[in-house]
């Protein structure tokens, strides 16, 4: 038997007997890794395509909602302070007690002001009895001027001294209208309907012209203000609209109606109207405030609550996707196209703003006659084929106004 020598060691020749048993050992494992291979590959020859829902995009009208998170304000927010000094004597209301214009909320006992009006009262029964002399004395001594008994300047004097105590009558009658302004404070009425707020001074508490935290503060909530804020691309597209409008405030009033979504997931019963746009940027936050009036006739709404203010957006003409169809990747948003030989392609889109759980309105990436997968699936690569099965627009759509 010969020998091969190779590296100083001596290996037996390879005979055919060896190389046959060698291959019939090898092949099914280099079969079987071929055949994983092949499944591990996306899009690889002999794949099998799976069932995906598919819509084709055409372009169609609806109205879409955007949602802003809002505060609200009474329409009215008015301080109730007191103009005098004196003891806090009665509290005719609670908190939040719904009120009349007009109606008694306090009573604060400052006795000195009746003392005053008292006073002024006296000087007035005081300086009409000196009027009343003064005239008598004019009356005594005009016909003796008349008579050339007396000098003229003896009525003149005369008449001089009446007018200073008709003058002095007409001051004392001031004083008193003073006083009774004073004492008329003692007593606070509400300025306009409507809810009390909190009650910091309670019965027998100081208050002054000067105290730092009012009474109290009615909040008059008969239309209530809503604020939100528009960030300054919003704010550009609010200006390059379509509309026609050349100033803010015809803009502004072609806006359709907007609506409050409570804190509870209900729609307020009435609508509202965008009244201001705030002509100032933020420069903290970037944006701008924006207020919407709503009526409040029942009170439901108060001062100081949060809500979400529901702006329509009427589309006229637009590629409409469910959001569920979408998914987002690095700040971008991508959705799955299909292509002609039914293989899916990742494609990156842009889209409007608006609410989430509704549709995106599609402005790059997409055209009409595209068809997408319907539910996001990120399985799914390049190239990977799919059998597309048609969803009707109405199950998709159907909830489109």
């Amino acid at each position: 038997m010969t020998f091969i020598k190779s590296c100083k060691k001596y290996y037996p020749p390879i005979t055919q007997k060896t190389r046959l048993f060698i291959a019939a050992v090898l092949l099914p494992t280099v079969l079987t890794s071929c055949g994983n291979s092949q499944k591990q590959g996306g899009g690889a020859p002999g794949q099998e395509a799976v069932d995906y829902k598919v819509i084709t995009l055409q372009p169609r009208q609806a109205t879409l909602n955007v949602d802003y998170p809002a505060s609200i304000q009474g329409q009215q927010n008015i301080e109730i302070r007191p103009k005098i000094d004196g003891y806090v004597e009665k509290i005719f209301v609670d908190e939040g007690t719904i009120v009349k214009k007009g109606q008694l909320l306090f009573k604060i006992n400052a006795p000195q002001y009746e003392q005053e009006v008292r006073t002024a009262e006296a000087g007035i029964k005081t300086a009409e009895a000196d009027l009343s002399m003064a005239k008598m004395q004019v009356n005594k001594v005009r016909p003796l001027v008349e008579k050339d008994i007396i000098s003229h300047y003896e009525l003149e004097a005369a008449e001089y001294t009446q007018q200073s105590k008709a003058a002095a009558l007409a001051q004392a009658k001031a004083s008193l209208v003073n006083a009774k302004v004073n004492l008329g404070y003692t007593t606070i009425t509400s300025p306009v309907n409507g809810v009390i707020g909190s009650l910091p001074y309670k019965l027998g508490s100081l208050v002054t012209s000067s105290t730092t935290d009012p009474l109290t503060t009615v909040y008059n909530t008969a239309n209530v203000y809503v604020y939100f804020a528009l960030n300054e691309k919003q704010l550009l597209d609010f200006s390059k609209d379509s509309t026609g409008a050349t100033s803010l405030k015809s803009k502004i009033s072609k806006l359709p109606s907007v609506s409050l979504i409570l804190p509870d997931g209900s729609t307020y019963a009435h609508p509202g109207r965008v009244e201001t746009v705030n002509g100032l940027i933020n420069t903290a936050t970037g944006s701008a405030n924006v207020r919407a009036d709503f009526p409040n006739p029942r009170g439901m709404i108060r001062s100081g609550s949060s809500a979400m203010v529901r702006i329509p957006n009427a589309i006229k003409t637009g590629l409409l996707i469910p959001q569920s169809s979408t998914y987002e990747l690095q700040d971008k948003r991508f959705v799955y196209l299909v292509d002609k030989q039914n293989k899916v392609k990742n494609v990156a889109i842009k889209v409007m703003d608006n609410t989430a759980g509704q549709f995106y309105v599609v402005t790059e990436g997409l055209q009409a006659g595209d068809k997408i997968v319907l539910e996001s699936a990120n399985n799914l690569r390049d190239g990977t084929p799919v059998k597309p099965v048609n969803v009707s627009d109405g199950s998709v759509y159907g909830s489109l106004k």
